[in-house]
């Protein structure tokens, strides 16, 4: 099994092309393309697709039951458009890491690797850029953009956590976004914009508020 997250449309083939025997992801990430609202999806072979429909509803049903929420427009609809978010978000990513390696960053993946995701990790070194960076995403958003992100006890994490997204969809990280531990090296990943340019727009503001902090000089 393969959890395909933030990886969908990124290369030309997918997981199920080359052996692997069952597939699963979220539809708030690439293939909803931005429009569907909840969701994810398992695919595969048709043994393990069905083992796992009769585990989530019951024996014998299968997939022939369950609530469609009235969202299966949106649904295929985002499915429709997902190759083109995504790749907007791709270019997002690598535009990304060009930047920030002209401003003297480690970034991973580089600027010039060949992806397998849409996620780009840059290190900031410091708890003051980490923040500055997630003000910028946060400022750049449709949603919220007068918030201040700040770093916070999240369950489930060892150490705070900061977050940049003002989404349309509460989880969505097709969408513009941003976050990371605020722990040494302060490591932030960032991925989605719907479009390209809301992309670049994000990590202009990004660069624009670490500049506002001191944190580089252009």
């Amino acid at each position: 099994m393969v959890d395909n997250c933030y990886g969908e449309f990124v290369e030309k083939i997918e997981p199920s092309e080359v052996c692997a025997d069952m597939i699963v992801g979220s539809l708030i990430k690439n293939p909803g393309g931005g429009l569907a609202p909840i969701g994810g999806y398992i695919a595969g072979k048709a043994e393990y697709v069905e083992n796992c429909a009769c585990r989530l509803n019951s024996p014998g049903l299968g997939r022939e039951v369950g609530a469609s929420l009235g969202v299966m427009r949106s649904f295929f609809q985002g499915f429709f458009m997902a190759p083109v978010v995504t790749a907007g978000a791709l270019k997002g990513a690598i535009f990304a890491a060009h930047m920030f390696e002209k401003l003297g960053f480690e970034t991973y993946p580089s600027a010039d690797t060949k992806r397998h995701d849409i996620i780009q990790a840059v290190t900031l070194r410091s708890e003051k850029a980490l923040k500055a960076f997630c003000t910028g995403i946060q400022a750049a958003a449709p949603v919220d953009s007068y918030v201040t992100p700040e770093p916070w006890d999240m369950p489930g994490y060892d150490d705070k956590v900061i977050m940049a997204a003002g989404a349309f969809i509460q989880g969505s990280s097709i969408e513009l976004s941003a976050d990371g531990p605020s722990r040494e090296p302060y490591n932030v990943y960032f991925q989605g914009g719907l479009t390209w340019y809301h992309a670049k727009f994000g990590i202009l503001k990004a660069i624009e508020e670490m500049t506002k902090a001191g944190i580089i000089s252009l």
